[in-house]
């Protein structure tokens, strides 16, 4: 029994589900059962009917997943596989700007830890967080802890008073202007697809702007056949799929998240023989993390 067999015996013996980003390597993408960016598979992990889901993500996917299916097993492919922006703020700037602005609505990007959003009103994806911010009822807005999604989503809700913070996405922060302008002479007949963690030198020169799975969307449904993709680059499995006779090129090497790239087959079979390692967390501090959430499912309807 090769090793691909293996998983999917395993899988049906364990009633486990694989989910996984497209940011993670193309051959564990082709096993899961569900690929998405950060909302489609939060949301998509409250409706599924496995005992245990085998997460193929970072730390604070797991986290989501746990979070809104708290009596669910839900196993990381990699343990240290983490987003380092998901660390980028903490508890007391939070409280500060709460001191300083008391109707203030802490909106959480969902790539943060457990602990933050705990502290936080709402979550958002960069999929809905325009639409939420705008139906929020709240003047000012902490957005956390993505400066550059931030700043994307205040030239969308131009009537809302933000307050940013300095974390960022080292992978779309290294796609440089320099080098998007040196990939559109390469292909003067190329549009430029951008997710906003990007910057926004980056998002001036885009043609459209959008999540994971909006980009997909996008080149998918359009007429065009060449493309420039400024985000991380496991999306081009996904693209290649839906469009073998496109062309979709990256602006550079440094589009490589390599705590993605830290799952492959491997971490996904052994996963699934131990079911370890789980995601845990503190019951009091799930309920907290929880209801920011709930409020994103709710207001992304």
């Amino acid at each position: 029994m090769n090793q691909i067999e293996e998983i999917r015996k395993l899988k049906k013996e364990k009633n486990a589900v694989i989910l996984a980003h497209y940011y993670v390597d193309g051959e564990v993408q082709a096993i899961a059962d569900y690929v998405g960016d950060s909302y489609y598979l939060s949301k998509l992990a409250t409706t599924l009917p496995e005992d245990v889901i085998i997460f193929c993500g970072v730390r604070f996917m797991g986290e989501s997943a746990k979070i809104l299916n708290p009596k669910k097993t839900v196993i990381m492919a990699d343990e240290y596989a983490d987003c380092p922006m998901a660390h980028m703020v903490d508890a007391d700037t939070i409280e500060q700007v709460r001191r300083e602005h008391p109707d203030v609505c802490v909106v959480c990007y969902v790539n943060s830890t457990a602990e933050i959003k705990a502290c936080s009103d709402v979550c958002v994806t960069s999929s809905n967080a325009v639409r939420i911010v705008r139906a929020l009822p709240n003047k000012d807005i902490f957005f956390i802890p993505d400066n550059n999604l931030g700043h994307y989503v205040a030239t969308q809700v131009p009537e809302k008073n933000f307050i940013f913070h300095d974390g960022y996405c080292h992978v779309h922060k290294s796609i440089h202007r320099e080098e998007l302008l040196q990939a559109k002479e390469l292909h003067p007949e190329a549009l430029v697809l951008t997710h906003p963690e990007c910057t926004g030198d980056i998002l001036e020169l885009s043609d459209f702007i959008g999540s994971t799975s909006e980009i997909i969307d996008y080149a998918t449904k359009s007429a065009h056949e060449t493309f420039i993709i400024c985000t991380e680059m496991g999306i081009f499995f996904e693209l290649g799929q839906k469009n073998p006779d496109k062309k979709f090129y990256s602006v550079g090497h440094r589009q490589f998240c390599p705590n993605m790239k830290r799952i492959n087959l491997d971490k996904v079979l052994q996963a699934l023989q131990e079911l370890a390692p789980p995601v845990i967390l503190e019951e009091t501090l799930a309920q907290k993390a929880n209801k920011p959430l709930a409020k994103m499912l709710e207001l992304a309807r």
